[in-house]
């Protein structure tokens, strides 16, 4: 038992060792470019799933097994750990440090949970609609850490005063030991009486949940609630991320390596990105919440998502003087949030005008084209937030502005900026900045060796299989990387997943086809697939 427990605590290491080690025999058996650069990315791929090792620290496996198996040159491989999507992420990350530090995330979440409703069932979609738009423009991790801590008072209070609305709901909670055995004496009394009261349409008295005195929860309804609302965070802030190139890194990889590849396309732009993708997140939002509330709330749609005054239980009344109250706190609305808010428009405005595609863009006033790109926007305004004064240019006689939460030196400074290189750092997720450059490096050494298109050889059977088919093994061959452990997110992400293939698929079989042409095999797709073969 020793020897296994000491094997299971070292497991990780093992692993590590283990994995190159016994993969060892594809490169030295079949000594090509291919066979190597299959071997360094199934080794990442692994230490990435496993996680034996921290994901930064394994996305740098490339920058140390291309050189030595002589897939790529070291300068070749650290080109590709800094992209113009690098700092089209930082420029993002200055804007999401400024709405950080002056609460601008926690106003626009109040404000929507506020219009939607203390009700379950619009409660979660309150929460679910603002954190889709936040994560539109933010990262998923960072919007699902700003909006957590809002939806955990919410719940707090649900959970306070779930004993206290028993009056309210006509819920009746049974607190007395000698009571429960009464009830079980007169159980079959009890059925006896229901049959009786519905031959005769008597309606029958509401059941009476027990407290759980083993939970930290009231009753198992309030643990659903609980449940649905942290779940329905997490998958909102995914499908946010769908909606514009820089919502998730993997948007950017794919951004960044699509135009590298296809220089001449001119088709992924924030524009036709966002055209694309907004009615899928939109009919995906709809969906998953409707999945969730059936999955945890149950279908009556009509008890948890009423907008009726009089059908609001005292808990529900509670919660909502509970999130009022929360956003009073915040006071009236700062200049340093109408600052960040018209950075936030501003930022959104020149993306989406640049090259929309469908239209001329303001790059059509330079002479040079092709030298200004997303990352040109976002790093120029996040510079901006370096220098601009957080307090007003001219006297107030308002109260004093709402301060962020950081140093001291800023309120005593009447010159402080919007932001300083401290919030940027404490936003900045390099780890992320590392893993997607291990992304384009691992993609780069897929195109120099060929492996890319050896895999592109072996799906050319699907060639005459119907466009919907491989788009749907396609979509389902991509869900098949995520992992799950815990029982409800397995229930829940099921679901979920199919509706993502279902819309996607959608998309690409209705709007995706007139705005991308995907019926016509594109003529700049032409040079490099005939040069890659020869």
């Amino acid at each position: 038992m020793d020897l296994i427990k000491k094997i299971w605590t070292a497991r990780k290491l093992i692993l590590v060792v283990m994995i190159p080690l016994s993969l060892l025999p594809l490169p030295l058996i079949h000594p090509c470019s291919e066979s190597s650069c299959a071997y360094v990315l199934i080794v990442t791929a692994v230490y990435w799933v496993s996680e034996a090792v921290p994901l930064g620290a394994a996305a740098l496996v490339p920058a140390f097994l291309y050189p030595l198996f002589g897939v790529l040159k070291s300068s070749e491989v650290a080109s590709e750990y800094f992209k113009d999507t690098t700092l089209l992420l930082m420029g993002v990350i200055c804007l999401a440090a400024s709405i950080e530090k002056w609460n601008l995330h926690k106003r626009i979440a109040l404000r929507m949970v506020m219009i939607a409703g203390a009700k379950p069932g619009m409660l979660v979609l309150g929460f679910m609609c603002c954190t889709v738009f936040l994560s539109m423009w933010l990262s998923n991790t960072s919007t699902t850490a700003m909006v957590m801590p809002i939806a955990e008072a919410v719940l707090q209070q649900l959970i306070c005063t779930g004993i206290a609305d028993s009056l309210e709901d006509s819920l009746t909670v049974d607190t007395q030991d000698e009571e429960s055995d009464k009830e079980e004496n007169q159980e079959s009394s009890k059925n006896h009486l229901e049959l009786l009261d519905r031959k005769h349409n008597i309606p029958a008295p509401p059941r009476k949940p027990k407290i759980r005195r083993d939970s930290l929860y009231p009753t198992n309804r309030d643990h659903m609630i609980c449940k649905c609302l942290s779940l329905s965070i997490t998958y909102a802030a995914t499908i946010g991320g769908l909606i514009t190139i820089t919502g998730t890194s993997t948007n950017l990889i794919f951004a960044e390596q699509f135009n590298n590849r296809y220089p001449e396309a001119k088709v992924i732009n924030f524009g036709t990105w966002f055209i694309f993708s907004l009615p899928i997140a939109l009919i995906m939002l709809m969906l998953t919440w409707i999945w969730l509330h059936f999955l945890f709330l149950g279908c009556n749609f009509r008890e948890t998502c009423s907008l009726s005054k009089k059908r609001k239980t005292r808990r529900e009344i509670l919660s909502e003087k509970r999130i009022h109250e929360e956003y009073q706190k915040l006071g009236p609305i700062s200049y340093p949030e109408v600052v960040t808010g018209i950075f936030f428009v501003l930022m959104t405005v020149l993306w989406f005008t640049r090259e929309p595609g469908f239209v001329h863009g303001w790059t059509l006033l330079f002479e040079k084209k092709g030298y200004r790109t997303d990352a040109t926007v976002s790093v120029l305004l996040g510079f901006l937030l370096f220098l601009i004064p957080a307090r007003k240019p001219w006297p107030s006689a308002f109260s004093s502005e709402s301060k962020g939460d950081d140093d001291d030196e800023e309120e005593e400074d009447p010159l402080a900026p919007m932001i300083t290189w401290k919030d940027f750092q404490r936003l900045m997720p390099w780890e992320i900045v590392i893993l997607v450059g291990g992304g384009y490096a691992l993609a780069a050494g897929c195109k120099v060796s060929g492996l890319s298109m050896w895999i592109g050889r072996q799906l050319e059977p699907m060639s005459g299989l119907p466009p919907w088919y491989r788009w749907r093994c396609y979509c389902y061959y991509c869900l098949l990387y995520g992992h799950v452990q815990i029982s409800d997110m397995v229930k829940a992400g099921f679901g979920v997943n199919l509706i993502g293939v279902f819309v996607v698929m959608l998309a690409i079989m209705t709007w995706g086809e007139p705005l991308f042409h995907l019926s016509e095999f594109p003529t700049w797709a032409l040079m490099p697939n005939v040069t890659g073969s020869l």
